[in-house]
């Protein structure tokens, strides 16, 4: 009996190996290289390629950011009607670099959205290849929108089951680790609360998309509160973030008002300056006062007294420097 247990011990050991992400999961070195001052806090116009291969090995903490979909939008200095082959090739040539430039133990996450009428699941294709070049699968959120365009009827084959479209209203957040599922930080760098912790964790985020894209000229994109959840859930206060694709700022405005370091790299110099007159003049919601203050009304406050020590930034950049002396 005794032989036959421990047989059973190691066969399942072994099975849980097999499936788990240590089968596919590649060892990369342990390594944490400084991030260069010259790159620190700043909105670079440039091709991102171009740019990340100016930054050292094993230096940025997380990466945040929601490529172009190639849904045939307008964007400025970017054509997003490619063939597939094509998208996913250019795409994978910065990512590569962004899993260079990521810290052991680091984070890479993707908003992205499938291609339903193409029928091209990006979210899979991405995710797949994130595995291939070895990095973990860690989760994968859903960012509920509720939007009153998301919800009107695709017909498609109607009253058939020969052709239903389906459309969602949903959007795929997909969040990857580099070497290790755990990301060392300083304990007091830790700004989460209790609430937000205790809400967040539930991977289905219900966010209103963002309502001003045509004020900022940018067609695809995504609301401060998705970055605000994904930099508290995921980093810590003085973490490195990087967007590659960084539009119209959204990922480094909530980055530098929460404490964090960060670098915005994109093609466009319009949304570039979009992003530097944000950084200057934008106030970020008291975000976590707003939950706090529905779950109280709900009576569902799951511990709100460490928030007095945590309240976020809501200044401008003019309110700490004299703007006209920043070169």
């Amino acid at each position: 009996m005794a032989f036959v247990s421990i047989g059973f011990n190691q066969l399942y050991k072994h099975s849980i190996m097999a499936i788990g992400y240590e089968h596919y999961a590649k060892t990369f070195e342990k390594n944490h290289n400084d991030f260069p001052i010259n790159f620190t806090n700043k909105i670079v116009n440039g091709d991102s390629i171009d740019v990340l291969k100016k930054l050292p090995d094993d230096s940025v903490d997380l990466i945040f950011t929601s490529p172009p979909y190639n849904f045939g939008m307008s964007y400025d200095h970017h054509d997003d009607v490619n063939e597939w082959d094509h998208y996913f090739c250019s795409l994978w040539k910065v990512f590569d670099e962004c899993i260079r430039v990521l810290r052991y133990g680091g984070r890479i996450i993707v908003n992205v959205q499938p291609s339903s009428s193409n029928y091209i699941p990006t979210h899979h294709i991405i995710t797949k290849g994130f595995m291939e070049r070895g990095l973990i699968w860690r989760s994968e959120i859903l960012w509920e929108k509720n939007h009153r365009h998301c919800a009107t009827t695709a017909w498609g084959s109607w009253k058939s089951p020969s052709s239903p479209y389906l459309k969602y209203t949903w959007e795929f957040v997909e969040v990857f680790c580099k070497g290790n599922l755990k990301h060392d930080g300083d304990s007091n760098n830790i700004d989460i609360t209790a609430n937000e912790f205790k809400t967040w964790v539930n991977a289905r985020w219900t966010i209103a998309p963002e309502t001003r894209m045509k004020n900022f000229g940018h067609p695809a994109m995504f609301p401060p509160e998705l970055a605000y959840r994904v930099l508290k859930l995921f980093s810590f206060k003085n973490d490195v973030i990087l967007d590659p694709f960084n539009g119209a700022g959204t990922t480094s405005l909530v980055a530098e008002r929460t404490g964090r370091r960060y670098l915005g790299i994109d093609l466009s110099p319009e949304y570039c300056n979009i992003a530097e007159q944000r950084m200057k003049d934008e106030v970020l919601k008291d975000y976590s006062g707003i939950l706090d203050e529905k779950l109280a009304l709900a009576e569902k406050d799951k511990g709100s007294k460490d928030r007095e020590s945590q309240k976020i930034q809501t200044h401008t950049l003019s309110d700490l420097f004299d703007i006209d002396t920043i070169v």
